[in-house]
């Protein structure tokens, strides 16, 4: 199957540099509902058959102009939700947040921000929520989910996504398109990657941190 894998539009919360991770979260602001009405241009040419969300409504936002372009409902698979903050959540403050995922791209895959989750728990989740996709039967389907999420399982499980992301980050409605089976997804393309370069402002915190690896 395919699988063309969103990140979610932008928020308050990413504008105010906010770790928010737990449901519901915050809405689109205007930008955010733009570049959610962009994506029926930008996905016209993929035969979308299904579209998924996590329990957070900004994803649910992002999805629904082209859900409702093309008729579809939206199925909401809290497993999609983002790599909790735990104790941190709503802070300003992702110190604790990126030292937890520059354990586990460490090899510590029981790190946690506390009251959070491990990376063996994240994956289990996030791998259980791709594989009920999958079962599912569709040839195409579009999943939307978050920033340090979808890092986080594609660095794992898309060989050639490391690569692709280099030194940026996945953007407010970055586009990871990817082929296959769960255990098996092939790299296509992505799109929506940005970078630093000549910006004056400190990046959004979920997508700032390094990227996770069970190696």
């Amino acid at each position: 199957m395919r699988l063309i894998l969103v990140r979610h539009g932008r928020t308050t919360s990413n504008v105010g540099f906010l770790l928010d991770t737990a449901a519901p979260g915050a809405d689109l602001d205007e930008t955010g509902r733009e570049q959610a009405a962009g994506l029926i241009e930008r996905l016209a040419g993929y035969p979308i058959e299904a579209v998924y969300t996590s329990n957070l409504v900004r994803t649910q936002q992002t999805a629904a102009p082209l859900a409702r372009e093309r008729g579809l409902p939206l199925t909401v698979l809290p497993g999609l939700r983002e790599v909790s903050a735990g104790d941190d959540e709503m802070s300003p403050d992702s110190t604790r947040y990126i030292g937890t995922m520059i354990a586990w791209r460490e090899g510590d895959l029981a790190a946690r921000v506390p009251g959070g989750e491990s990376a063996t728990e994240f994956m289990a989740r996030f791998d259980a929520a791709i594989g009920e996709v999958a079962a599912a039967g569709h040839a195409v389907a579009m999943v939307v989910s978050h920033g340090a999420a979808l890092r986080t399982w594609a660095t794992v499980s898309v060989p050639g996504f490391d690569e692709a992301l280099g030194k940026g980050h996945f953007g407010n409605t970055g586009v990871l398109v990817v082929d296959g089976e769960p255990g098996h997804w092939e790299f296509r393309s992505l799109d929506g990657v940005l970078t630093y370069e000549g910006v004056e402002f400190e990046p959004d915190p979920i997508d700032a941190s390094p990227q996770y690896s069970r190696d």
